[in-house]
């Protein structure tokens, strides 16, 4: 029997480009069976330009300050998506608020990561505002996009303590190192089809999921 196809994926990201490169890797390794198509930059400047170039991955740039509109930049992105192949969209880092109807366009097929544990903390800052509200710990979410910021179905979260003494750089970057982990793990569950969105509500394994799996630093999440 011959293995599964790898499931084609197009990453957007608007800087650095570190879960891009945690996703290309991952799929290198065989890890997840998955190949990123096309990596998507809506800034000409981003730094992950030249990290997707060193790993030998096709690069695009659809910046928005070219397009007169937000409609005439999502024309694009969408054209740019589609002619990779890509069956799964990853936001990766990407910045811009894209509208209900390019949400839509995608739905089932667009997955973000955003760093808190939503629905707690949606936007900016997040790190800063945990510290300021003296929560005891934080966090990520892997959830599918729909057309409210950061309010899709959430299908793993990755949960590390708030330790005393911690700065919102310090925190940052341990909430980034579960991010590496679990946004490759969620992607390669769709691409094993064990994960996927039926009429708005996640499934895994067949069975509707109630509430998002969760990854204690340093443990397992499934």
């Amino acid at each position: 029997m011959s293995p599964a196809p790898e499931l084609a994926l197009a990453v957007l990201i608007s800087g650095r480009g570190s879960n891009m490169a945690a996703i290309a890797q991952a799929c290198a390794r065989g890890m997840i069976a998955a190949r990123v198509a096309r990596v998507i930059a809506d800034r000409p400047d981003a730094g992950g330009i030249a990290v997707a170039h060193g790993l030998g991955l096709e690069c695009a740039v659809v910046a928005a300050r070219d397009f007169a509109d937000r409609a005439a930049f999502e024309q694009a992105l969408g054209a740019a998506i589609d002619a990779s192949g890509a069956r799964l969209v990853v936001l990766a880092g990407f910045m811009k608020i894209l509208s209900p109807e390019f949400a839509q366009r995608y739905a089932g097929a667009m997955l973000n990561i955003h760093p808190s544990l939503l629905p707690k903390f949606p936007g900016l800052h997040t790190h800063q505002r945990v510290l300021e509200a003296g929560d005891p710990a934080h966090g990520a979410s892997v959830h599918f996009v729909t057309g409210e910021l950061d309010a899709g179905p959430v299908v793993l979260q990755a949960r590390v303590p708030v330790l005393a003494g911690d700065t919102a750089a310090r925190l940052s970057a341990r909430v980034q190192q579960q991010e590496h982990i679990i946004y490759p793990e969620a992607i390669g569950w769709i691409a094993a089809g064990r994960l996927r969105l039926l009429d708005g509500k996640p499934y895994f394994d067949g069975q509707p999921l109630a509430q998002p799996l969760v990854r204690t630093a340093g443990a397992a999440s499934s």
